[in-house]
């Protein structure tokens, strides 16, 4: 059960929920500095590891053991160690670091002062946006920013965001989220899943109505790793679970009666499709690739359930260049195919 601080100063400002299998490689890197900032917990979740993964985040969390500390589970997959990480946390704010990945130790202490900023003056944001980095094997490093999207420097709602751009995708990497809005919009992710981070942006942000954004790249994405769940063979190998995490987000979606209501902003409304049409266009494309009867199949059967479910983004993905492609048929259409999956990939930063 988790703890219930005293006052609203002994709540830390910001949980960082680590879900760890096997990562005795590099989560040090991931934790590193981590335990020297004031205002954060550190939550690591070993996964069952059956590695040295369990020692290595111990001995972290003997360094700095007032901010880090550790939690022992049988194996429950990603979304499983998320979840357990969230209903350990104690911090105002919720940001989820894969232990392959880290944190700009700079950008991270702007953050804090901004969170402590939003408290001591009052102000209730349900989420806050940073930018963040594409860390790619062997390539320089590339930002993804979204100062073109928010304004900077206070707080905000959807009314005064501007459109995204086709490469400008709200991945979990750039949120930080209030850790009641998560709770309040009933988060818990599947177990045994890959590709839940899609899910953990679209539930809780159709919850979000206040917001800041503060132009740092916190959050470095680490991309080239042997074995990585955004591999290209991995991704045509573990296609159901892509399908399992791309069903529940369209799910997620507010009804377009509630938008044409005004009960949901229209423009969050057209962040959450705009970040499933780059989600279901890997997915499609991933499918098209595979290139299986049983590939090809489960592809038509997804299409015809998008359209079912959320006709608006149907029309918008089989309009683009991205859901045109992804359906030819014959040799040019496999050439095709093929460019829509590298192109797809690049949009949401996979490659």
């Amino acid at each position: 059960m988790t703890a219930v601080p005293a006052t609203m100063e002994d709540v830390p400002l910001l949980s960082i929920v680590v879900p760890a299998y096997n990562a005795e490689g590099y989560l040090g890197r991931a934790l590193d500095e981590l335990g020297t900032v004031a205002g954060v917990e550190v939550i690591v979740v070993d996964d069952g590891s059956t590695d040295r993964t369990r020692e290595v985040a111990e001995q972290w969390a003997a360094q700095s053991p007032e901010r880090i500390r550790v939690v022992h589970q049988d194996n429950r997959g990603h979304g499983g160690a998320i979840n357990t990480g969230l209903a350990a946390a104690r911090g105002e704010f919720l940001k989820v670091l894969d232990a392959d990945d880290w944190l700009d130790i700079r950008s991270l202490r702007a953050l804090l002062a901004h969170l402590g900023m939003l408290r001591l003056t009052g102000q209730t944001a349900d989420a806050v946006f940073t930018d963040f980095v594409h860390e790619r094997a062997g390539k320089t490093p590339k930002i993804a920013r979204f100062d073109s999207v928010f304004p900077e420097g206070r707080v905000f709602d959807w009314s005064e965001t501007e459109r995204f751009g086709r490469r400008q995708v709200l991945m979990m990497h750039a949120i930080v989220f209030r850790t009641q809005v998560l709770r309040d919009a009933d988060l818990v992710l599947p177990e045994h899943t890959f590709y839940v981070d899609n899910l953990f942006v679209v539930q809780p942000l159709a919850h979000v109505r206040r917001m800041s954004y503060l132009p740092v790249p916190l959050y470095r994405y680490f991309i080239g790793r042997d074995g990585q769940s955004v591999a290209p063979e991995v991704m045509v190998r573990r296609v159901d679970q892509q399908l399992r995490v791309n069903r529940l987000a369209l799910a997620a979606l507010p009804a377009q009666a509630d938008v044409a209501r005004g009960d949901v902003p229209r423009q969050l409304a057209r962040a959450l499709l705009h970040h499933l049409e780059g989600v279901c266009a890997v997915t499609s494309a991933t499918l098209a690739r595979g290139g299986t009867p049983m590939h090809l199949r489960l592809r038509d059967e997804f299409w015809r359930e998008v359209r079912a479910e959320n006709p608006w983004l149907y029309t918008r993905m089989r309009r683009s260049l991205l859901g045109a492609t992804s359906n030819l048929p014959g040799q040019a259409g496999r050439r095709a195919t093929n460019l829509a999956y590298h192109v797809a990939r690049r949009v949401v930063g996979f490659s």
